[in-house]
């Protein structure tokens, strides 16, 4: 590898979502930072999360909340780790607050808290439906002021860099098809989930879960990658491309979701799994391809200023939330497994750290909570970020050569990466992905 063909800092971050640039904000300031991301900065899942960011309001409700997370992720969570999410809760809270995050406030100007499927209290912080917009973007506007972190965009990690199970770095390739390496103490992974590989997702084309076929190339152990969101509720619609998501917190405001002969036929504050398979069912019965939601107890108005994009979103297909029935389908949403972590981010590679929707810390266990994925990215982003910047050992730079010719064409290497991926979701559990990964599937 020739000293041209790389490049030196000393933690490279991939990803630009919530939990990579929270990360490089909590490391240290005289650290160097290199942040790429895949497209633009601002083109990852965490801009589109609607419904808003769980947090712990007083002692009094840890128990509540321990049970609903323990309880929507089937009881297959890692038990410490949510006790550390909620835990920690307030203190991130506190920090996005002081960085100048804004929450939506009653009229007696406490902040207005939420409900959402499969929460028994009101415990979710929101700003309108675009809470993911909010935070990315005050996170994003500091980190763009700190000289420390540089920022890359339209560049794709293409594999890692590793000897002997320990990463010194990763090779990139750029939008032009020119590859380099950029090598660092620490890596941390941060690229998302697999919605790019499905048919239907509310996910961004471009998150195709790059860092999981890597993990499988590499030998780092993966958890549970059959465990795989299907979010009951995106806005039906024939066009190509992402699905448009009617986040939960619609049905939390009161929404019900009716049948072909217009009855209601679920709790639609189940966890999300349940009402998913009770929209199933219902399809199945009257053999469509999509169910109704309609909000009857919010006036236009009233719903225009709670959920102003949902409700543009629905008005630009014809449908008033408040008056019609909007019809509405499962989607893929979410990943809960990915590659596994423990509750500081590190993985089985050795300075190699995985945080936001690509780890799988056990957190959400067979099925997440609604409102608890912008909370795991930040709690174990700060973590890892935490744990970097405590580690003082010396590392060898002695690396291992990278021939940078060797890669196969980006057109090959996607559909390499899908197989693996693909493989991996198959072996784990044929049935979820006869239903809704394979290439006849809907989703």
């Amino acid at each position: 590898m020739r000293k041209q063909d790389f490049i030196k800092t000393e933690t490279v971050i991939v990803g630009s979502g919530v939990a990579g640039v929270f990360a490089a904000l909590c490391l240290p300031r005289d650290m160097d930072i290199l942040v790429i991301t895949k497209e633009e900065l601002k083109e990852c899942d965490s801009y589109l999360a609607q419904g808003g960011v769980c947090v712990l309001k007083d002692i009094e409700d840890f128990d509540c909340y321990f049970v609903d997370t323990m309880k929507a992720g089937h009881y297959e969570n890692d038990a410490n780790a949510v006790r550390v999410m909620i835990e920690s809760s307030p203190e991130v809270i506190n920090t996005l607050i002081q960085l100048g995050v804004q929450f939506d406030v009653g009229g007696d100007g406490e902040y207005d808290y939420t409900r959402e499927g499969a929460h028994r209290r009101n415990r979710i912080l929101h700003y309108k439906d675009e809470t993911g917009k909010q935070i990315t973007d005050a996170l994003l506007y500091i980190a763009l002021q700190r000289p420390n972190i540089t920022f890359v965009t339209q560049t794709t990690m293409i594999d890692l860099i590793e000897r002997n199970n320990d990463c010194f770095g990763i090779v990139c390739e750029d939008e032009y098809g020119e590859r380099g390496a950029i090598l660092a103490k620490n890596i941390i992974l941060a690229t998302g989930g697999i919605g790019g590989l499905f048919k239907n997702s509310t996910n961004f084309a471009h998150i195709t879960g790059d860092a999981f076929a890597l993990s499988l190339k590499h030998g780092i152990a993966l958890q549970d990658m059959n465990y795989i969101q299907i979010h009951p509720t995106t806005l039906y619609s024939r066009k190509e491309g992402r699905r448009f998501l009617i986040s939960e917190s619609v049905r939390g405001e009161g929404a019900v979701l009716l049948n072909e002969n217009g009855e209601r036929f679920t709790d639609e504050l189940q966890p999300r799994d349940v009402v998913t398979n009770a929209i199933v069912e219902e399809m199945k019965k009257f053999g469509t391809d999509h169910v109704y939601l309609t909000l009857p107890n919010m006036t236009s108005e009233e719903a225009h200023e709670r959920f102003p994009n949902i409700f543009e979103a629905c008005l630009e297909e014809g449908y008033d939330i408040t008056k019609d029935r909007v019809p509405v389908t499962p989607a893929q949403h979410y990943m809960m497994g990915g590659v596994k972590a423990d509750i500081n981010g590190a993985t089985s590679m050795k300075h190699l750290y995985a945080v936001g929707e690509t780890a799988c810390s056990g957190v959400h266990g067979r099925n997440r909570l609604a409102s608890n994925s912008l909370l795991e990215s930040l709690v174990f982003a700060k973590r890892a970020a935490d744990t970097i910047a405590a580690d003082t050992e010396e590392k060898n730079t002695d690396l291992p050569p990278v021939d940078l010719k060797s890669y196969p064409s980006k057109a090959v290497r996607e559909q390499e990466f899908r197989a693996l991926i693909m493989n991996e979701i198959k072996r784990k559990d044929e049935a979820f992905y006869d239903k809704w990964c394979n290439d006849e599937a809907e989703c």
